[in-house]
C-alpha cells in the first residue's frame, strides 16, 4: 500500500517508528514523501500519491482507456487553474478552468492502483477541443476507436459536457461530423 509521509507516520505511530520500520524493512521509502508496505510500487501510484488532487488526462488517459496503443512518455495530469506547478519531470501538467475541472472525474484501477481519471465521454470532448495540437496520426487512431465504441458511450453525458465548455458549437459540430 502506498502511503504519504503523514499516513506512514500515523501508521507507524511516530516519525521515530517510521524510521525504524524503514531500517527494519517493514516499510519502504519509495521517494521523498512517499512510503510503501511493498518494496516495489507502480509508478502511476507513486505519481498519484504525490499529486492526489490531480486527474489523469491527455494522451495518458486515452492510453488507459484503451483508445490508443501509443504509450505516452509522460503522465498527463490535469489540475485546477489555481494549483501549484508540478515540478516532477515524469508529469506533463495542464491547468483546467475550475468551472469544468470536476466534470467527468471517475475512479479507475490502473496497474492495481485506484486513480482519478476523466471518463471516456469527457476525453472525447478533450480530443475534439485539442485535435490541432496533437499528432494527426494519433488523433485519427483515437477518433477511429471512438467510432467503434460510440454505441457504448453515454451520449447525453457527451452533450452535457459539450454544452458547458467554451466553443460548445464547434465541439458539437465536430462531434456530429467526426464521430457520429
Amino acid at each position: 500500500m502506498i502511503l504519504s509521509y503523514k499516513e506512514a507516520t500515523q501508521e507507524c505511530g511516530s516519525d521515530y517508528n517510521l524510521l525504524k520500520a524503514v531500517s527494519e524493512g517493514s516499510m519502504f521509502k519509495i521517494e521523498e514523501g512517499v512510503y510503501s508496505t511493498e518494496r516495489f510500487e507502480p509508478e502511476i501510484g507513486i505519481v498519484m500519491k504525490k499529486h492526489p488532487k490531480a486527474v489523469i488526462a491527455g494522451e495518458y488517459a486515452f492510453y488507459v482507456h484503451g483508445l490508443t496503443n501509443v504509450i505516452p512518455e509522460k503522465y498527463d495530469l490535469a489540475t485546477s487553474s489555481k494549483a501549484a506547478p508540478i515540478t516532477d519531470p515524469r508529469v506533463r501538467q495542464s491547468y483546467v478552468n475550475d468551472k469544468v475541472f470536476s466534470l467527468g472525474i471517475i475512479e479507475k484501477e490502473v496497474d492495481g492502483i485506484n486513480v482519478r481519471i476523466y471518463d471516456k465521454e469527457r476525453m472525447l470532448i478533450e480530443l475534439l477541443r485539442k485535435k490541432n495540437s496533437m499528432p494527426y496520426d494519433l488523433y485519427k487512431e483515437i477518433i477511429m476507436n471512438y467510432r467503434e465504441i460510440i454505441s457504448h458511450l453515454e451520449i447525453w453525458r457527451i452533450q452535457e459536457y459539450a454544452s458547458i465548455f467554451p466553443k460548445s458549437k464547434m465541439i458539437s459540430k465536430a462531434l456530429d461530423e467526426e464521430v457520429m
